[in-house]
């Protein structure tokens, strides 16, 4: 039987220090993302999860940014090596080569697999139509294009059928756009019944990463605790006897408070459900994070 693989990736969530003054993770009570640097490597954490940090300097000096990195995460290519430097921000020509080659979507897409990334994209982004891609977009857009595959709409929102990258709607909302409002355990709920429907899913949660450039202790601990809510939902409505969860991260960046920018710490990284103890042994860099969910979806 092939298992099923989610991808929930989690922009600038590092292994901090358990030091409450400048990790907001360590005013929490013991969760999903309770992994700090003095705690055994691997560990355990709530449901059952295996958690570890992963390399995502890759030999490179400088501080990991998020245009090398996810490229690394979602490529299996080592791209700040490549460039010789972390690039910030979005995906520079050489990067988007990388990904339209090695876009691990576009590869579990070939293998005649069904996957999809469930993030659900604005209005404004399709009537842009081909001239959306002459613009500045992430590594996930690109990866997504770079397989073919359709975009969700905030049709697909309302149906339940998607989620938006922040997933209670609420930012939709206050945009003007008639969605409902959902708590992250109905959020969770939906990524959760979704995962059923396809080989491998992709999901990309990046508001951590402005919480974190904030530096505001109240706003990053309450960003974390509602990943937490969506996260027990996930793991309460997935079938891990026929899935791997995989969450894992680009960087460091919300566990350490006391810089503003990004951190050289591993990226937080926790498997649960279907061979997880097994995929563990294959994980060293966040290069390994692509290579092993191929290997896995072969199986």
């Amino acid at each position: 039987m092939n298992r099923r693989v989610v991808l929930f990736f989690v922009d600038g969530l590092g292994v901090g220090e358990r030091d409450g003054t400048v990790n907001p993770l360590a005013t929490m009570p013991e969760g999903h993302l309770s992994v700090f640097n003095e705690g055994p490597s691997p560990g355990r954490v709530r449901n059952n999860g295996l958690s570890l940090g992963l390399d995502a300097a890759l030999g490179v000096d400088g501080i990991p940014q998020s245009a090398t990195g996810q490229t690394a995460l979602l490529t299996g290519i080592n791209a700040p090596r490549l460039l010789g430097r972390h690039l910030f921000g979005f995906p520079n020509s050489t990067l988007r080569r990388v990904i339209m080659e090695h876009s691990l979507l576009k590869q579990v897409n070939e293998r005649g697999m069904k996957c999809a990334f469930l993030n659900a994209f604005r209005p404004r982004f399709f009537e842009l139509g081909r001239e959306i891609w002459t613009r500045p977009l992430s590594v996930t857009t690109w990866t997504n294009g770079a397989a073919g595959l359709p975009f969700f709409t905030l049709d697909d929102v309302a149906a339940g059928r998607s989620i938006y990258q922040d997933f209670t709607n609420r930012s939709l909302r206050e945009r003007g756009f008639d969605l409902p409002l959902y708590s992250p355990a109905e959020a969770g709920a939906i990524l959760g019944r979704r995962s059923a429907e396809y080989d491998f899913l992709l999901y990309e949660y990046f508001r951590t990463d402005g919480a974190g450039h904030s530096c505001d202790m109240g706003r990053c601990v309450a960003e974390l605790q509602g990943l937490e809510d969506f996260l027990e939902s996930v793991l309460q409505t997935i079938d891990l006897d026929k899935t791997l969860l995989i969450l894992t991260s680009d960087h460091g960046n919300i566990e350490d408070l006391a810089v503003r920018g990004h951190t050289r710490n591993r990226a937080l990284t926790v498997l649960w459900g279907l061979g997880a103890v097994e995929a563990r042994r294959g994980l060293e860099t966040i290069l390994d994070v692509p290579r092993l969910i191929l290997d896995l979806l072969r199986a």
